[in-house]
């Protein structure tokens, strides 16, 4: 059994627990009566008009505090954000990424989760190979909803095969019980060349398609593949050939789903279009972008955010002169942003350099994978910039560290520069390499 902590940690100021009482190191024992098993439970029964807790104080006594909160949250924090511990992933994917990690990184990277309630709030996929009957019960009875789903195919023995646990092939009942009871869902397909691929991939699209509309979305990304393989199955990567067949079978679904449902449903990552030397699909291809989290539709956002930026550009001096580290995947589209900024912008000079990625190695070549020592070996000294522009994804969320562990501040010693973290966002671009507000 897993250990529970619903020990409060920060209690915001005004909150209504804040004058109802409640104070860090207190515990809350029951929530209208009920125990609590996760965090999820908790805001489930916390979101009644009137909540009744029972709660064991930092001095040992017990109260019972009842709140009118008319649907509002109550403004506490838990020691433990789930308030119990995060599940494991139990699988053993022939495409797991963590299991190419270089070793001697830190602990915490190679922890793979693998937990629903981490998809509704945080947005992370899941297999579903863990969820027992009694938790997808409390799903269905809470609404969970949207779940974000990793499902890589819908034929059960092949998800075996590429999961490598028994589990795995239930998954599409699981699926169609959820949609029977109105969950939304979020799907990926992480795909393997000679394995999920082609008749497979048409299949799992067609059955994805058959739980429309609770099914929303579907992003298809490439496998990626670090250097750090051995032991590991082999592995074909997609090359422009392989990765020109895939967006021209998944174009033609998307013309069907278009013209029957007004939505393209399933989306292809931007690698497969850079690969195959394709142009990205323009920012309504990908209906309000719901799985952007996933690298689909990035560039295509950018490029649409970026296009309204610069026409709210003031002509005058920008005495700047700037540098752009940026994966190798992202140079081109990133060199042409930098090209269209200097022609409308007197005395502005921008560098982009394309880092490689030696790290991770293989055929990585995103830029959310970027290391601080990648970036060193591409730009020994970068003293002569004014500043250096990164995007936010190459550091590990809400910290100012690389995945190889230098941190912002040190790599910036070392370069002998101002490092900027950007986000994916052509009005931030403009913004930050001008040092400028833009003015609507």
């Amino acid at each position: 059994m897993q250990k529970r902590n619903t020990e409060i940690s920060y209690v915001a100021p005004n909150s209504l627990a804040n004058r109802a009482g409640l104070s860090p190191k207190d515990r809350i024992l029951k929530v209208n009566g009920h125990e609590i098993h996760d965090i999820l439970e908790y805001r489930y029964l916390a979101s009644d008009a009137e909540v009744v807790l029972e709660v064991l104080k930092a001095d040992g006594s017990t109260e019972i505090i009842t709140i009118e909160s008319d649907y509002e949250d109550l403004g506490i924090e838990f020691s433990e954000a789930l308030i119990d511990e995060a599940k494991s992933c139990k699988n053993k994917c022939i495409f797991c990424f963590i299991d190419q990690l270089p070793k001697g990184m830190r602990e915490t990277v190679y922890f793979k989760d693998d937990d629903t309630r981490l998809s509704f709030l945080q947005g992370n996929y899941v297999t579903l190979t863990n969820v027992s009957d009694e938790e997808l019960s409390r799903i269905v009875s809470m609404h969970i909803s949207p779940i974000n789903i990793s499902v890589h195919t819908t034929n059960p023995k092949l998800r075996v095969k590429m999961l490598k646990n028994p589990n795995a092939a239930t998954l599409f009942d699981t699926m169609k019980m959820l949609a029977a009871h109105g969950i939304s869902m979020n799907c990926q397909i992480v795909l393997c060349p000679d394995y999920n691929d082609k008749e497979e991939l048409d299949r799992t699209i067609c059955d994805l398609e058959s739980l429309y509309p609770y099914v929303m979305s579907c992003s298809i990304v490439p496998v990626g593949l670090t250097k750090c393989r051995e032991g590991l199955c082999d592995i074909t990567p997609f090359n422009p050939r392989s990765s020109l067949e895939t967006v021209r079978q998944i174009e033609g679904y998307q013309k069907k789903f278009r013209k029957k449902y007004g939505i393209n449903l399933i989306y292809a990552a931007d690698e497969f279009y850079i690969n195959a030397k394709l142009p990205i699909p323009k920012a309504s291809e990908y209906d309000g972008f719901p799985q952007i989290e996933n690298g689909v539709g990035l560039i295509a956002s950018m490029q649409e955010e970026f296009d309204e930026a610069i026409t709210l550009i003031k002509p005058q001096k920008y005495p700047r002169n700037v540098a752009v580290a940026t994966g190798e995947i992202a140079y081109d589209f990133i060199k042409s942003l930098a090209d269209r900024l200097t022609a409308v912008c007197d005395g502005l000079k921008i560098t982009v350099f394309p880092v490689k990625n030696e790290f991770f190695g293989g055929g990585v070549t995103v830029s959310g994978l970027v290391t601080a020592s990648d970036i060193l070996r591409a730009l020994p000294d970068a003293s002569g910039f004014d500043e250096l522009f990164i995007t936010e994804c190459m550091l590990r969320n809400g910290d100012d560290v690389f995945l190889d562990d230098m941190s912002l501040s040190e790599l910036s010693e070392k370069l002998g520069v101002k490092i900027t973290p950007t986000q994916n966002d052509g009005y931030a671009f403009i913004e930050n390499i001008l040092d400028t507000q833009l003015e609507f």
